[in-house]
This record gives C-alpha cells, sequence and structure tokens, in this order.
C-alpha cells in the first residue's frame, strides 16, 4: 500500500509527502528535507521539484480524499468510538477498550497514554495523532483482527484536522470545563470545536451526551442520547452509593458494582454501559464485566504506604482536581497533602483557582514544577499564589524533593495527592524532556525508607 506522510521527519525511502499548511507551519518548507530522506513523490499546492510531483489546489482536500478511498474497505468493518471532553476521555476511553476484549470483541485504544491492541503497542506524540498516523494505527488494529477502536478526539486535534474525513459510529461527550483558552480563547469557541466530532457521526452514528454538564447543548446534533444524574435522561443513573473501594449504581435494568472509586467514576462507567447495551450485549455480560476494569495508568492510581493511601492522578484542570476533591471526601482518613504544580505557557487564569482548591482540601500543599514549558518556574508560582491569604505550603522546584517531603509528612491513614502528571514519563523544561514518572518516584522513596 502507498505510504503518505505529512511530517517530513517521518519519511523512508519510497513515501509519498504531502505538504499540509497548519496552525504552526507550512509543509512547503519541509519539501526538500523529504526529498532528501528519500521521498519519490510530493503533493503540493505550489512548487516545482527534481522528483513526480502533484500540484492541487488543497493538499489537505487531497489528503482526506486518498486516504478516505484507500483505507475505506476496512474502516467498513470497524466501530470507531469516539470519546471528547475536558475530563475523563483517557479513562472512559481506556475502560470501553478493556470492556470490548473482555467480551472477546478485541478493541483499539488511541489517545493520551499511548496506542493499545492486547497491550501496549507504542506511545503517540499527542493526544490525537496526526491523520496519516491514525489512518496506519486502524490498519494495524485491523491486520490483528480488532474490529473495534476506542479513541479520544481531543479539541486541538479536531480543530487541526487530525480526524479530517474519519466518520464514527459512536460520539461520547464526557463533561466540557475550563481548559485550552489559550488555544481556542473562549469556552464557546471550546465547545464547538469538540462538537465537530458529532458531526462527523455515520448516517446511523449515535451521540452519547451528559447532559448534567454545561454546554451540552452544542453536542445535540443528528441522532443522540443523553445521560445523567442530575437531569431526565434516556440513560438516568441512581441508587449511587460511594464506597472506600468502589462504588455502585443503577441505570435502566442495569445494576452496576465498579471497583474505581468516586462520583465522576460513576459517568466514566455509565459510559461504558451504554457503548454495551447499544451494541447488544446481554444485562448479563454487562454486569459482569463492569466490575473487572481498572483505571489507566496515572488515573486515581493508589499505592498503599503503611497504613496511608497515596493517589497519582493526571487531574491538571479545577475541575477534575475538584472531582478528586470530593472523592477523597468520601473515604476515612486523618490529613490530606497535595503536591501539584500548573504547567507553563498555557492558561494562567486557572492557577490561583486550582491553588485555592488545594489549599481549602489540604492540611498542607506542595507547590511543585509541572511541565515549564518556556516559562519560569517562579512566574507559576506568582499566579498560582495571586490574591492568597493563606500560609499552609512549600515551594520546591524539583518535583522529587517536593514529593519526598509530602511522604515525610504521613503518619497513620493519612492521604498524598499528587496532581498533574498521572501516567507521564518526563518533564518538558523548554525543548527538553527531563525522565520523570511520579509513581517510580513515589516507589523509589518507599524502597529507600525500607
Amino acid at each position: 500500500m502507498l505510504t503518505i506522510k505529512t511530517d517530513s521527519r517521518k519519511i523512508k525511502p519510497g513515501d509519498t509527502f504531502v505538504a499540509l499548511r497548519g496552525i504552526n507551519g507550512d509543509g512547503h518548507d519541509y519539501i526538500e528535507s523529504a526529498i532528501k530522506l528519500g521521498a519519490i513523490k510530493i503533493v503540493a499546492e505550489e512548487g516545482n521539484y527534481q522528483i513526480e510531483t502533484i500540484i492541487v489546489p488543497d493538499t489537505r482536500v487531497y489528503l482526506e480524499n486518498i486516504l478516505r478511498e484507500m483505507y475505506k474497505s476496512y474502516l467498513d468493518e470497524m466501530v470507531l468510538i469516539g470519546v471528547t471532553g475536558t475530563n475523563g476521555k483517557t479513562t472512559v476511553a481506556y475502560l470501553i477498550h478493556q470492556a470490548l476484549s473482555y467480551l472477546n470483541a478485541p478493541c483499539a485504544y488511541i489517545g493520551t497514554i499511548g496506542f493499545f491492541l492486547e497491550e501496549k503497542k507504542s506511545d503517540l506524540p499527542n493526544t490525537s495523532p496526526d491523520l496519516c498516523e491514525l489512518y496506519e494505527l486502524f490498519l494495524e488494529a485491523y491486520e490483528k483482527g480488532y474490529r473495534h477502536v476506542a479513541l479520544e478526539v481531543s479539541s486541538q486535534g479536531l480543530a487541526s484536522g487530525r480526524f479530517r474525513g474519519i466518520e464514527f459510529d459512536y460520539a461520547i461527550f464526557t463533561n466540557l470545563t475550563q481548559d485550552h483558552l489559550d488555544f481556542h480563547k473562549t469556552m464557546e469557541n471550546y465547545a464547538e470545536a469538540k462538537a465537530q466530532l458529532f458531526r462527523q457521526l455515520k448516517k446511523k452514528g449515535t451521540g452519547l451526551i451528559n447532559v448534567d454538564s454545561d454546554y451540552h447543548e452544542h453536542f445535540k446534533i443528528g441522532n443522540y442520547l443523553t445521560y445523567g444524574i442530575n437531569n431526565n435522561t434516556d440513560y438516568q443513573i441512581n441508587k449511587i452509593k460511594l464506597k472506600t473501594a468502589g462504588s455502585s449504581f443503577k441505570v435502566k435494568e442495569f445494576d452496576i458494582n465498579s471497583s474505581l472509586i468516586g462520583k465522576f467514576n460513576i459517568y466514566n462507567n455509565l459510559c461504558v454501559v451504554m457503548i454495551l447495551d447499544q451494541l447488544g450485549y446481554t444485562k448479563n455480560s454487562i454486569e459482569k464485566v463492569i466490575p473487572k476494569l481498572k483505571p489507566p495508568a496515572g488515573r486515581m492510581d493508589v499505592v498503599k504506604y503503611l497504613t496511608n493511601t497515596i493517589i497519582i492522578d493526571y487531574a491538571h484542570t479545577p475541575d477534575a482536581m475538584e472531582k478528586i476533591f470530593e472523592a477523597v471526601k468520601e473515604t476515612a482518613h486523618q490529613n490530606i497533602y497535595v503536591v501539584f504544580g500548573c504547567t507553563g505557557s498555557r492558561d494562567r487564569t486557572k492557577r490561583p483557582v486550582m491553588m485555592q482548591m488545594a489549599l481549602d482540601i489540604s492540611n498542607h500543599v506542595f507547590i511543585t514544577s509541572d511541565d515549564l514549558h518556556e516559562e519560569a518556574f517562579e512566574e507559576i508560582v506568582k499566579d498560582m499564589l495571586e490574591n492568597n491569604n493563606k500560609t499552609h505550603y512549600t515551594i520546591e522546584s524539583d518535583r522529587g524533593k517536593a514529593i519526598k517531603q509530602a511522604l515525610e509528612h504521613l503518619k497513620t491513614e493519612d492521604i498524598l495527592l499528587i496532581l498533574g502528571k498521572g501516567h507521564e514519563e518526563y518533564i518538558v523544561i523548554e525543548d527538553k524532556k527531563i525522565p520523570f514518572n511520579d509513581k517510580k518516584e513515589v516507589l523509589k522513596i518507599i524502597n529507600e525508607k525500607d
């Protein structure tokens, strides 16, 4: 099969390079690089090159059309389940991947934590891979016998055309809260970017919409079903029981038990129930599979240390942090400690909000580095402490040292929350990726204590 690339750095001998004009660059500037790496054909909107060249009015339209034509026969046999929302995308898509695989319907996962078939195959550079890579992942899954794919669909991926031309069987909207406003500028723009997923449903496709979340009206496009706790919905959640080791709830005829803690995970589990119900699985099959499901790495990832509980989570928005704090308050504990920082070169307005939330719930907050990108740690901390008059915090830029200090505060039946990085394996400072993983650091410190 013809191999097409839009990233000149990934070109191998024999590939075709399509030069795209995007938000952050122009592929025409990299045509010569692609040729040097072995491209044998160029598709561009202008220019004259020493190898076979096709000039088209719009390279993006060309790419969409040729990829759709090349892969149509494979995708027609596959069920594509797209999940979008500020929080919950990773957990929902990963739970669907697990559930269908348990039910002998192998399901691939594509998203923040990588590309998974039976096990993890590779990391991905973004939550949403570029269009060419995405089709290649679909094909790899198909060739290995997978006929279902659960994938995270980010607003930036949609806005930059990484899903253009792909039609989905199911689209899930989890929620919409403040995030990525440095990119989208307004919440209305953010909602509209995500709503594009629902415009890409197949004619018989179905949208699943959380109507308890603000901005849900943006997603009522085509065929859709609603779900929630607080509103009258097609999938109405009731009889909720939250436990220290999980939760239970009822929806329609299903009595659901789960090992995932927190009210927010009831919404996540419900998404799985809805997909399985829509795919025709029996009540018995659905009720049996949900208790088997485990959260993805870095999502409410629990480490026990003596009588204490350490929870590592990717939460990096006010809403995500609030959900974690609500879940923790439902458990028996003595003291709560929080380690977190805010991402540099991103939305600054959420920093003081998140800091205030952490101070309100905890006995002590350890402010530390997240991905700094091009911003100074001191500037981020200054934003976090804006209008703050509380003093129960420590500033430690070294994330490893901050985690160690927090662990030393733990006594009996305390809780330590380490937030913001989750599964990630590095800290980004300018153009450098410094190896670091919260869970590995916790285990290393505990082992040193032993």
